[in-house]
């Protein structure tokens, strides 16, 4: 055990570190890897396919293509669009690296927008406000998995002719019951990374709408050729392929969706866990004035991805970094979602920002703190959470 001070001198809370997250990994899930790896098919095959006709029924969606992460997702769906230089794309600054960085990748320019100070959500009126004449996508985050105001967004993207292509990564499964995110949009990009509401280790999906999309992002992900590695080696494939067009290396493995088709099994009692978690937090933060618990301002469509709580600076003598190094001295682990990209040197730096330029998202993170929610993380290590928090709180509470 790392030797650690606690605030008061005295010993932390904890003894023994919690992590910031673990994967809810079971038997079930190492059977289907095992299965997978006794079948010969490792790579993209019959696993792939029926996790994708599975998460496809689960949304009620129209096409859902599994690719490798939730970054390859995003810019197979931009690829589909045929950017150019010049043209623009309106992304969040509160978000991370993969939601603009795919922007890049087309050649085309991400356009920073301010976001809701309370959600972090990107708002209509953010988006509207910053449309050009190149504007050619807008690319909504429905952070933390609360799910932005997709009305407002696809009536402001209707007027102008502007593509929507949702970054869902944290929105599974986030909407109205029986209306998820993912089953309307033109496009909505999910990821499955380790963290996330269900995993795959590394991985995504694509939803569409749009067929001729899916058939081209099908393709492009895979080199541009013109019959998948499945096709081309089953028994009823062929060796002969076409390159179609320039594509990429971004399809999944059937080891990787062997975890997905069992997570997705789970996915329910998965989230029950998250939200009975994230009520916990809600009622033990709702007795203080200088924490915020996470916003949720429909809780009922929350995915609850995330446990962002926000500090009132104001009523504390401390950072909020100097907060998360008391946590740690307590043994409990955290994150921060989301450092704006606008402050990053590359963003920074080709645009002139300053902190200031995006107030809404600046003040957003310099107060957030990412606390553990995960399926599996037990009621008395949450309450050990819970009670650093305090602890911490109090000791620094003006």
């Amino acid at each position: 055990m790392v030797d650690r001070l606690a605030i008061d001198g005295g010993s932390p809370v904890r003894a023994e570190y919690l992590p910031y997250f673990r994967p809810s990994i079971e038997q079930g899930e190492i059977d289907e890897v095992v299965d997978t790896l006794r079948s010969g098919w490792l790579t993209t095959g019959p696993k792939v396919r029926r996790f994708e006709e599975a998460f496809k029924a689960y949304l009620g969606a129209r096409n859902a293509i599994a690719v490798n992460s939730g970054t390859a997702a995003l810019h197979l769906a931009l690829a589909t669009l045929d950017l150019e230089a010049g043209d623009e794309v309106i992304v969040p600054t509160y978000t991370f690296a993969a939601t603009a960085e795919v922007v890049v990748y087309t050649g085309a320019a991400p356009v920073l927008v301010d976001v809701h100070r309370e959600s972090g959500n990107m708002r209509p009126s953010d988006f509207e406000a910053a449309i050009g004449p190149r504007t050619k996508v807008v690319i909504p985050v429905h952070v933390a998995g609360q799910v932005c105001d997709m009305d407002g967004i696809n009536e402001v993207a209707n007027k102008h002719g502007i593509v929507v292509v949702e970054d869902a990564a944290h929105a599974l499964p986030a909407g109205p019951a029986g209306d998820l995110v993912g089953r309307t949009s033109r496009f909505a990009c999910f990821s499955f990374y380790a963290t996330k509401n269900l995993t795959t280790g590394e991985g995504g999906m694509l939803v569409t709408t749009d067929d001729e999309a899916a058939a081209r992002v099908k393709r492009l992900s895979l080199h541009g050729l013109s019959h998948d590695a499945w096709g081309r080696y089953d028994d009823a494939g062929s060796w002969y392929y076409e390159i179609e067009e320039p594509g990429y290396k971004y399809n999944l493995t059937d080891i990787a969706a062997a975890l997905g088709l069992r997570q997705l099994e789970r996915l329910g009692e998965l989230q029950a866990e998250r939200v009975a978690q994230a009520a916990r937090y809600d009622g033990a933060f709702s007795e203080v004035s200088w924490i915020e618990g996470a916003h949720a301002e429909r809780p009922d469509e929350h995915a609850r991805n995330l446990y962002i709580v926000r500090l009132n600076l104001q009523e504390l003598t401390c950072t909020r970094n100097r907060f998360i190094e008391a946590l740690s001295a307590e043994n409990i682990g955290t994150s921060v979602h989301f450092i704006p990209l606008h402050v990053h040197p590359y963003y920074r730096d080709r645009f002139g920002f300053t902190p200031e330029s995006f107030p809404n998202a600046f003040s957003l993170y310099e107060r957030a703190i990412s606390l553990p929610l995960y399926p599996g993380l037990a009621a008395a290590d949450q309450g050990d959470v819970i009670e650093a928090v305090m602890k911490i709180g109090a000791s620094f509470a003006r």
